[in-house]
């Protein structure tokens, strides 16, 4: 990846506010870089030490954690509920509700 591709979704996932979420493809995309969503995933996963990003407010495109059933989706989904994003019972988030800058469906 180009070496702006970091600080292009990391600026942007900066912006992205408590008790909202976006979606690994659409950061990927608003970054420009569309079709890189796991180039995201794997940049987020690996964030350095003492890099503070809110990584817990990006999901998959279905509004789902991107690890379901995993310690890593269980504290997401927890810090999420403290934002006031709300799941539902599938344990999905409605991306047409809480979706940043607009709805992701």
């Amino acid at each position: 990846m180009p070496p702006d591709f970091a600080r292009r979704v990391l600026a942007l996932l900066a912006e992205v506010p408590p008790g909202r979420v976006t979606t690994y493809g659409a950061l990927a995309e608003r970054a420009g870089y569309p079709r890189h969503s796991r180039h995201v995933g794997h940049l987020l996963g690996n964030l350095p030490e003492g890099v503070a990003a809110p990584w817990h407010r990006v999901l998959g495109a279905g509004g789902r954690p991107s690890r379901p059933g995993s310690h890593h989706a269980d504290w997401q989904r927890l810090l999420l509920e403290e934002e006031g994003v709300e799941f539902n019972a599938s344990g999905k988030v409605d991306l047409r509700i809480f979706g940043w800058p607009d709805a992701v469906v």
